[in-house]
């Protein structure tokens, strides 16, 4: 790809090097603590699942009865490995014992609790490893797939009424499926169990959710000829655990960004940073493609004026998916067409925005975000305005296209609302093919103009926040003109100091470089 926009490759390197410094803070913060949902997370990976009789996930009864015995600090697999080398069964076993806190508590460490632990963490990794060349295999054994991606959301609440919808977009050409999650299902401190039918404005995140659209879409691909990639959301008060269950039954993408739950969730910072780079490390050696949360702040404040923290935001959020050992072709960094239109040469600006983001950025699979916040039920204007996206879309090359919906802001997309989406994103980005390899930008042009604008108030925003540190930076509102102080927030009380000698063997196998990591 030639740059077109003449961004100074030494300020670009100034950010990177800013957020190095921002994440390296963030680092010295979170590495002293553990969460509940982390060391839940560890007993999933270690095959304790499932609900007791009042639907309690028996992963958060092991972790409440760890805590009140005052032991969750050593961390889950400590006393899982103790029980097992003690005498339990299987991990049901394990978890029946230490779901008791009186026993937790009177349970000796066993010195040989790693070995006793070994086969349930070789038999994880296994598995993800078994789903990682499994999605390999398949994505190599058909044409590479068209770009953008046509990403279309269902949502109906009911996991099977879901299958029925996303068959119905994968046949006219969707390529990426995401589930959306259940309305503030990020806010719940447990996970769902089983198939579920209940959920509002979305269908709850489960393990068994995804097994079953997995199976589907599998299904399709003889027919279709290509895989269609599965995504849900791992953002939230259970983010890691999320992860690992999409890493367990095979899911292609995962919204996996904590600044997105910390400012419009008021989830706890620390909290939420801890458990990023637990379910990221999930994410990376899985293979699976994060989708970060950026564009959120451009739909609740104005859009020409968040562009700079939008892009200092992706260029923290790239430091710490690295950090995590994610590769730069997992880290899909998030924008949106969300200026105005009302705006003269809004168009402009958003061209310049969406060509920063991809030169700056250029092995990352950007994904390009639909207008939401000026839709108004105009149907007819709100077609024209996804045209316009669609078109940016592939002039700029994005790699991750959202589908917009004429009917946004008036209900749940139908059925052939969703249709004519793909239809006109296809019909455009067929028509378009080629456009960007035949457009430069003037050197002294509006749009050159706006992106050096956009880089410079980053720089700006990446310089302060690396001076006073990210906690800082997310309590003075930086992003999204939203305060979110350090000790506030939901989940603030599922942060657990770590003991001298905490263990968690899932993250030691991933804490290593990225290129290790990823092998």
């Amino acid at each position: 790809m030639t740059p077109k926009l003449g961004l100074s490759a030494a300020q670009i390197a100034r950010c990177r090097d800013l957020a190095i410094e921002v994440a390296a803070g963030v680092r010295r913060e979170t590495e002293r603590f553990t969460t509940v949902s982390t060391e839940r997370t560890v007993l999933r990976l270690l095959g304790v699942d499932g609900v007791d009789g009042n639907e309690v996930p028996i992963p958060n009864r092991v972790v409440a009865s760890l805590e009140a015995a005052g032991r969750l600090g050593r961390g889950a697999a400590v006393w899982m490995g103790s029980a097992l080398a003690a005498g339990a069964a299987d991990s049901t076993a394990a978890a029946a014992l230490l779901s008791d806190p009186a026993r937790a508590r009177a349970l000796p460490e066993h010195p040989r609790w790693r070995d006793a632990v070994a086969p349930l963490v070789e038999a994880t990794l296994a598995r993800i490893r078994a789903n990682r060349a499994e999605r390999e295999r398949r994505l190599a054994a058909h044409p590479p797939d068209e770009l953008p991606l046509l990403y279309a959301i269902v949502a109906t609440g009911n996991i099977h009424e879901d299958v029925v919808q996303a068959d119905a977009a994968a046949r006219a050409g969707a390529q990426c499926i995401a589930v959306i999650r259940s309305t503030a299902q990020s806010l719940l401190d447990h996970v769902p169990y089983g198939a579920t039918t209940s959920g509002f404005g979305g269908t709850f995140a489960t393990q068994e959710n995804f097994r079953l659209m997995r199976a589907a879409l599998d299904r399709l691909e003889p027919e279709l000829g290509r895989y269609v990639r599965l995504v849900n959301y791992c953002s939230g008060l259970c983010m890691p655990e999320i992860a690992a269950m999409g890493a367990l039954e095979r899911l292609d993408f995962m919204l996996n960004d904590a600044l997105y739950g910390i400012i419009f969730r008021d989830i706890n910072p620390l909290r939420t940073l801890i458990d990023q780079n637990f379910s990221r490390r999930i994410n990376a050696v899985a293979g699976v493609v994060i989708n970060t949360g950026e564009d959120n702040y451009l739909t609740t404040a104005d859009a020409v004026e968040q562009a700079p923290a939008v892009l200092a935001s992706q260029f923290i959020n790239e430091r710490l998916a690295r950090d995590a050992g994610l590769a730069d072709w997992q880290i899909g960094l998030g924008h949106a067409f969300e200026i105005d239109p009302e705006l003269e040469d809004g168009l402009l600006h958003e061209i310049a925005q969406a060509e920063a983001a991809r030169e700056i950025f250029p092995d990352a699979p950007l994904k390009y975000m639909p207008p939401t916040k000026h839709m108004t039920g105009n149907v007819f204007r709100g077609y024209q305005q996804n045209a316009l996206f669609a078109l940016t879309s592939v002039m700029t090359r994005q790699h991750i296209h959202l589908l917009g919906m004429l009917t946004e802001a008036l209900h749940t997309p139908f059925l052939h609302d969703r249709w004519l989406a793909i239809e006109q994103a296809k019909t455009i980005r067929r028509n378009a093919r080629h456009l960007a390899d035949e457009i430069e930008f003037r050197p002294d042009g509006r749009i050159v103009r706006r992106a050096k604008e956009v880089l410079d108030g980053a720089e700006t925003i990446l310089r302060r926040v690396a001076g006073h540190g990210l906690f800082a930076a997310l309590a003075d509102g930086v992003f999204a003109d939203t305060r979110r102080p350090r000790d506030r927030g939901r989940g603030y009380d599922g942060v657990v100091r770590r003991d001298d000698a905490y263990a968690n063997p899932f993250l030691e196998a991933w804490s290593q470089t990225p290129a290790e990591a990823n092998a």
